[in-house]
């Protein structure tokens, strides 16, 4: 069944090939999927396996699985992927251990590997559970947690790490106890290297987090002497190291200081340069005017539109405007919403045009030439202390300069600050006018306007 390996090999590569394009991404996701499949199909065959227990787990994964992914909201899909995350990582731990339950005597080679895929496994797990009840918001804040001395710990924590994976090497045959201390002490490191991350690096931790999953499963098929196994895992271990360079790039950080910095702590705190004065506001009617007087306008989506599920009636707002002779774009940043990709889901799911879908830097130029543009639900990647304010948090972070379109509407609930927990002097500043309220409801009633026209 070698063969079918190669075919399934190559259609990962293909697939995954085929996801850095939005317009071929649905494709890649299908041509993966088959992969996948041949290569469950190899196992199978290869493997003189009961079938009875497979086809249960394959009916009851299959059911949990599609339940799931249809009842899921967009704005819980985050979430979600960072469970995706955890169960793949616990499935490489649950491998490891059961191969090493059943040869204890295996070749040293194959004990490392088990001792990897029991750790990686672990941290991926326990960070990936933290990680959804922090997006969740469930039992745990958003925010950053952090304590003196949290380094140190840290570090003590992966010296105890190394020492057992040291032991546990050395005497595999006595060390069954070593093992289920390294599987403990992997969930606590895992709970530790969340705890300090913020919701404004959530992006960057679901990406590194899936890269840990794939590193697990490449580790299980060294122990399983599974090649397709083997180059799955890497495949996903090494795009989601990538990807984490790409956010990370995009907010102007290394990965050290996400996953060390504890950034956001003092959330709410600190104000950004020129977050002095009053905001302006305005109804949706006289927003209006504005819109349908503009010759170009700039939506820009955060994770607000998806909290409103908004995405919807953004498009049904552009169409308006195309039909009046509007030239429409959406720019979209790198680690806007809640993971890699989120705003460009978001606008799949509502049919917008891939074309006008502009990445941070090539909308950038543009921006002094736009009439309108219009933040909805978006903070920090718009925060102009970024570019001015030396002393900020996120200073050096790349951001859509829609503060330099002749008009901004922000479409906000409240003058509350965002993930970063920082204030926003894009809200007071002379060509910008805030718009209170649900995103969706508001551009509704501005859809409404245009319809009554």
């Amino acid at each position: 069944m070698e063969w079918l390996y190669i075919i399934a090999a190559a259609l990962f590569v293909i697939g995954l090939k085929m996801l850095s394009s939005p317009e071929t991404a649905r494709r890649g996701n299908v041509v993966s999927a088959v992969g996948m499949l041949l290569a469950i199909v190899a196992t199978l065959l290869n493997g003189h396996l009961s079938f009875t227990w497979i086809v249960a787990g394959i009916v009851l994964g299959s059911g949990i699985g599609a339940a799931s992914a249809y009842r899921v909201k967009m704005t819980a899909m985050p979430e979600m992927v960072g469970l995706f995350n955890g169960f793949g990582g616990l499935a490489s731990l649950l491998v490891g251990w059961a191969e090493y339950h059943m040869h204890p005597d295996a070749p040293t080679f194959t004990i490392v590997s088990i001792y990897l895929t029991v750790l990686i496994g672990g941290v991926t797990f326990s960070g990936s559970v933290l990680a959804f009840a922090k997006l969740a918001e469930l039992v745990v804040s958003g925010r950053p947690v952090t304590f003196r001395g949290q380094h140190i710990v840290n570090g003590l924590l992966l010296a105890a790490a190394v020492l057992f994976g040291i032991i546990f090497t050395l005497a595999p045959e006595s060390s069954y106890a070593i093992l289920i201390l390294g599987v403990i002490l992997a969930f606590v490191i895992g709970i530790f290297a969340v705890l300090p991350i913020g919701g404004a690096d959530m992006p960057v931790v679901i990406c590194l987090l899936n890269s840990y999953s794939g590193l697990a499963g490449a580790a299980a098929g060294f122990v399983l002497a599974n090649d397709m196994l083997i180059v799955a895992g890497s495949l996903v271990g090494t795009s989601g190291i990538i990807l984490t360079q790409i956010m990370c790039k995009a907010m102007n950080r290394s990965i050290a200081n996400v996953l060390f910095s504890g950034f956001g702590a003092a959330a709410g705190t600190v104000a950004g340069a020129g977050a002095k004065g009053e905001a302006k506001s305005i109804s949706p009617h006289d927003a209006y005017f504005a819109l349908e007087a503009a010759s170009s306008v700039v939506f820009v989506p955060g994770y607000g539109m998806a909290v409103a599920q908004a995405q919807h009636v953004v498009k049904e707002l552009a169409d308006l405007l195309e039909a009046n002779g509007t030239e429409v774009k959406y720019a979209i940043h790198p680690v806007a919403g809640r993971m890699p990709g989120h705003m460009n889901v978001l606008l799949a799911e509502a049919d917008v045009p891939y074309d006008q879908l502009v990445e941070m830097d090539a909308i950038n130029p543009l921006m002094p030439t736009i009439d309108v543009a219009l933040v909805i639900g978006a903070n920090d990647v718009v925060n102009p202390a970024a570019r001015e304010d030396k002393s900020s948090p996120i200073y050096g972070m790349p951001i859509i300069n829609a503060d330099q379109a002749h008009t901004v509407f922000v479409l906000k609930r409240s003058m509350a600050s965002g993930f970063a927990g920082i204030e926003n002097p894009l809200f007071f500043k002379d060509n910008t006018t805030m718009i209170f309220g649900d995103a969706k409801k508001t551009l509704q009633e501005v859809v409404t306007e245009f319809k009554a026209a």
